[in-house]
């Protein structure tokens, strides 16, 4: 499978929200996502619901761009890809993957770059 076949037509979307990504010792309730390993535990929330979190760090300002398509195990090299693609242009991105779809975050002053990135790469993103 061709990573570039997905993005040609693949629906990306814009969430309305703002996001931060913090780092705590806990679970937060209503949290967008919750990724705990051996060492730490990262919560990744509205950023209006950020001082309800107890973190010991907080990055802000992440605009969620989310890959409306069922994306097969087997597929490999897809968000080497679109990685890539936004590495050339500058943009550093912040990756959660669910079962089926991925979600790149990247800072809010940098969505128009990344939706235009995307955009080149024969996405079709949305609001």
């Amino acid at each position: 499978m061709d990573p570039t076949e997905f993005l040609q037509n693949g629906a990306v979307s814009v969430a309305d929200d703002t996001y931060a990504v913090c780092r705590t010792d806990h679970n937060h309730p209503g949290a967008f996502a919750t990724i705990q390993d051996e060492t730490e535990t990262t919560v990744v929330v509205e950023q209006h619901d950020v001082d309800a979190v107890d973190a010991s760090e907080v990055e802000s300002g992440w605009k969620r761009l989310t890959f409306e398509m069922d994306l097969p195990f087997e597929l490999v090299g897809f968000l080497a890809t679109v990685a890539s693609a936004l590495a050339e242009v500058d943009i550093s991105v912040f990756v959660i993957s669910t079962y089926s779809t991925d979600h790149v975050f990247v800072k809010e002053n940098d969505l128009d770059a990344a939706v235009l990135r995307l955009e080149n790469l024969g996405c079709t993103v949305t609001d």
